[in-house]
């Protein structure tokens, strides 16, 4: 699961955190394999900025699941800092951290400059400052006079995060495992794919490529029930694409049909890859999209207002890929 913990419409911002933690708890009585939490800034609606606190703060509130980030923003960020903070969740959690890197900022340029000052990214940035991360996770070479304490040798598992092509080719030629963020941007999730698994170099890390692609998922007992209760992530949609973010509201029934036409297609174009539906139509969802994408894991994303639905839709698709 992916979390952006999300803040709703008269809740405040600790409401957000708790509701993090219990849905984290939940998905793992659930038996999910992981629970990443997304670094935005200067987002009204978003509460999951200081990503390595909250990655923490839920990996010593469950017991088993691994926690990470998808992901953190590598330009916002200088390698060694990511380092130290990983490198101290994997002392704390042996075994449980991922570390997703994503090329983007996550923000705006002026919030861009406040994280990064005036410094100006470059293509070849990212391929760099990856490839320093990877040496200061892995153990400390003799004579190594830069060494990230805590971090050095605890090699926390590092995954390329993407929604175009750049980061897929890093991730074949680095022999890493690949996220597609198809949760908001699908339209370049097959050919990014095929060229990650074409071009896939076989490294110490992953013999074999590995894929996870984000879902947007709302489950509800029937097909009308999910809809409705969709319209709060159709509302959030519309808010990212006219550029007027707020906090998750509460479902409004027939909302869809209210709106103009561009509008629908843009939500639809944003939500290509979303299962909405009544247990029969999420499990027909979740297996088209396994059998069209191969892929080896999905990474759901539920932005249901009520924080019990939200569970009981995990319950659903849960379920559903058990069936």
């Amino acid at each position: 699961m992916l979390d952006l913990v999300a803040v709703r419409e008269g809740g405040t911002v600790a409401d957000a955190l708790a509701i993090a933690l219990r849905t984290a708890r939940h998905a793992e009585s659930l038996g999910f394999t992981r629970y990443w939490l997304a670094e935005h800034h200067n987002m009204p609606g978003i509460a999951s900025s200081a990503t390595a606190v909250l990655v923490g703060h839920v990996a010593g509130g469950t017991q088993r699941i691994r926690v990470g980030s998808g992901g953190i923003m590598l330009p916002n960020h200088a390698p060694l800092v990511v380092a130290e903070a990983f490198g101290t969740l994997a002392e704390l959690y042996p075994g449980r951290i991922d570390l997703g890197l994503g090329r983007a900022p996550g923000t705006d340029p002026l919030t861009m400059r406040a994280l990064r000052r005036d410094r100006v990214e470059t293509e070849d940035d990212f391929p760099r400052d990856v490839a320093e991360l990877q040496q200061l996770l892995a153990p400390a070479r003799p004579g190594q006079r830069l060494v990230a304490m805590p971090g050095a040798g605890t090699e926390v598992p590092i995954w390329l995060l993407g929604s175009s092509l750049f980061s897929a080719r890093l991730a074949a030629e680095r022999g890493l495992p690949y996220a597609f963020a198809s949760h908001f941007a699908p339209r370049l999730l097959l050919p990014a794919l095929e060229i990650y698994r074409s071009q896939f170099r076989p490294s110490e890390k992953l013999a074999r490529p590995h894929v996870v692609i984000g879902v947007p998922l709302i489950a509800a007992p029937s097909d009308e029930e999910a809809d409705y209760l969709a319209s709060s992530t159709y509302q959030r949609v519309l808010g990212i694409v006219t550029g007027r973010r707020g906090r998750l509201q509460p479902p409004v029934e027939g909302f869809m049909a209210g709106l103009a036409p561009q509008e629908r297609a843009a939500i639809a174009d944003f939500l290509a890859m979303a299962v909405i539906g009544g247990p029969a139509s999420v499990r027909a969802g979740l297996t088209r999209l396994a059998e069209a994408t191969q892929a080896d894991e999905f990474m759901l994303v539920s932005d249901v207002y009520d924080p019990a639905l939200r569970l009981r839709s995990l319950d659903i698709a849960a379920a559903a890929r058990q069936g």
